[in-house]
């Protein structure tokens, strides 16, 4: 069951509990905004939820170190590579697309690859970060390993997520958010406690065999990359993950494929990430280009709809419908969810 939590509410929370793992006030409250984002934005597999397992526990356990010197280890013109010193992964990424910004309001265009860095909640919240400042905003890292490669039978790649925020002028930026397999492991984990079957396109067991079973997927097997089994181009999905993983990760310095290391692992994760940013300007009259934003998401706006259907959407407008509900009528949290934070508070 869920309940509402005015959002400011629930972030100061947030913020109090993360500082008292030894995180200072401004990234307590960078990593609460973070989360809390995505819960507004209706990604609940990566809002507040994860806070004790992914945060809090190697947090305690000194698996993060929250005072993290980011720091470049080598720059070169617009392009500059980052060491997260293991930080909490919010933190990290938000100070690398800090670093990404200030090159790009130089240069016009930047990249920062950032190594040994954490699990940092979504990427559509560090692509904004450009998108709020008139650029295209671009965002991409590597995760610990769920992922079975096309005709294979073990878990090599993560579900490596993909973001792209393009800045628009009447409408909101459009918003990519997207993993490169089928579904998160959270959607099979939710079948599996339910007692539920899963469809045969999620994932495999530990022979690669298409299931059923979410049980066999989680225990030996691991999920599909997008687009499933070869027969429905499941290897484009396996490319992209690929992709993904060699710039963040091989490219970084950081770890990558199955050395990247899951949140419940007595050693450091060490995720890479890759951040992008690119000033309008540089392409020609930024208000004409946000123009013509508009009109082709106008135009994929008047696409006729199916039966049944009230129209086609744009990336990022799902999501902007949850965060407008989330502000006015509080944010949806499970009851036992805000239950456990409250009791973390003490």
């Amino acid at each position: 069951m869920y309940v509402r939590v005015d959002a400011g509410e629930l972030r100061a929370l947030a913020t109090r509990i993360l500082a008292r793992t030894g995180l200072p006030d401004g990234d307590a409250q960078v990593a609460a905004d973070v989360l809390v984002s995505a819960d507004m934005r209706g990604i609940e597999s990566h809002g507040v939820s994860r806070l004790h397992s992914y945060y809090l526990e190697r947090l305690r356990r000194g698996l993060i170190n929250p005072l993290p010197k980011v720091r470049p280890v080598r720059r070169s013109g617009a392009v500059v590579v980052l060491d997260g010193d293991n930080g909490l992964g919010p933190v990290v990424a938000y100070r690398s697309m800090e670093t990404c910004l200030e090159l790009a309001r130089e240069h016009g265009l930047a990249l920062a690859l950032t190594r040994s860095s954490n699990h940092f909640g979504i990427a559509a919240y560090y692509a904004l970060m450009a998108a709020a400042e008139g650029m295209v905003g671009l965002c991409l890292t590597n995760t610990q390993p769920l992922v079975i490669p096309t005709f294979g039978r073990r878990r090599l790649l993560g579900t490596n997520p993909i973001c792209l925020a393009v800045p628009a002028g009447r409408h909101p930026p459009f918003v990519l958010d997207m993993a490169t397999s089928v579904v998160p492991i959270g959607r099979v984990e939710v079948h599996a406690r339910r007692g539920r079957a899963v469809p045969r396109a999620w994932g495999a067991d530990a022979d690669g065999r298409p299931t059923s079973d979410p049980d066999r997927i989680l225990r030996g097997g691991g999920l599909f990359p997008l687009g499933g089994t070869e027969r429905t181009s499941g290897y484009k999905g396996y490319g992209l993950a690929a992709a993904v993983d060699l710039l963040a990760g091989v490219l970084s310095g950081s770890a990558y494929l199955d050395e990247v290391k899951g949140p419940g692992h007595p050693e450091p994760c060490g995720v890479g990430h890759l951040f992008g940013a690119l000033r309008l300007d540089l392409l020609g009259d930024p208000e004409v280009l946000r123009d013509r934003v508009d009109r082709f998401i106008d135009r994929l706006h008047a696409c006729p709809p199916q039966p049944g259907r009230k129209g086609v959407l744009v990336a990022g407008e799902k999501e902007l419908l949850h965060e407008r509900d989330a502000l006015a009528h509080g944010v949806r949290v499970r009851r036992e969810v805000l239950a456990r934070l409250r009791a973390e508070e003490g």
